[in-house]
């Protein structure tokens, strides 16, 4: 049975039957549809930005400065392009809950454990490890050469800090192929280089407390492009 021009809705799709030609929308269907598309493009211009990680405070007493967003996420993204290109992945963050808590949130697959002092971090549960760097293998022998991918941030800009952490780091490491961060004062660039023969990327970390201390971030890999590359020397 044919429909009449006069019974043809005007909001739906004419279809003609007899042509190949595709389906024409009437002109009060496209204009809805304009009107839908404009209300999409509007919700998603007007959504809020992602919002950052909530972290317990700082406490400037245990030399705690958290990263801003822009170095957590660099490093976070980092890490996880990292994780590609070893088997069985996992992660240890040492001095750095900031990054722990980025990582989890961009890459919850990927295995992460905290080594921190401050046990406010206890509600990470079997992710945190309480840390002392004064004694840096008094850790859990599970946790011994578990590691292909170490991230380390020294709570002092000593020596004897760097030292300590160093040999929590040779604790840690996987055997074979593993990748090192360092995040440190700019102060630690010559014993970085001497102590764990780490270079110094362009990419500079900064935190939100806006520290006076230039800070660096060094690393044992040639990050080619990423992190703005290794600093020429």
């Amino acid at each position: 049975m044919e429909i009449s021009k006069e019974e043809t809705p005007q909001n739906d799709i004419v279809i003609d039957d007899g042509s190949d030609d595709p389906p024409i929308l009437s002109s009060q269907a496209l204009e809805a549809l304009k009107e839908f598309l404009a209300e999409q493009n509007r919700t998603v211009a007007e959504a809020p930005p992602e919002e950052e990680v909530a972290l317990v405070k700082e406490d400037w007493r245990l030399s705690q400065f958290w990263y801003d967003r822009d170095t957590a996420e660099t490093i976070a993204r980092e890490v996880i392009m990292l994780c590609q290109n070893v088997e069985s992945p996992s992660v240890a963050c040492i001095a750095c809950p900031t990054l722990y808590a980025y990582l989890k949130k961009i890459g919850p697959e990927v295995a992460v454990q905290l080594l921190e002092y401050d046990k406010r971090f206890e509600q990470y549960g079997m992710e945190f490890t309480f840390y002392d760097y004064n004694q840096p293998e008094n850790l859990p022998l599970s946790l011994k050469h578990s590691f292909p991918i170490i991230v380390a941030d020294p709570p002092y800009l000593s020596k004897e800090c760097l030292e300590k952490v160093t040999e929590t780091i040779s604790f840690l490491s996987r055997p074979g192929q593993s990748y090192l961060l360092l995040l440190t004062g700019e102060v630690q660039k010559e014993r970085a280089a001497e102590i764990l023969g780490l270079r110094p990327c362009g990419f500079q970390p900064h935190h939100s407390s806006k520290l006076g201390n230039e800070f660096r971030l060094f690393t044992n890999y040639d990050p080619g492009t990423r992190l703005d590359g290794w600093e020429v020397e």
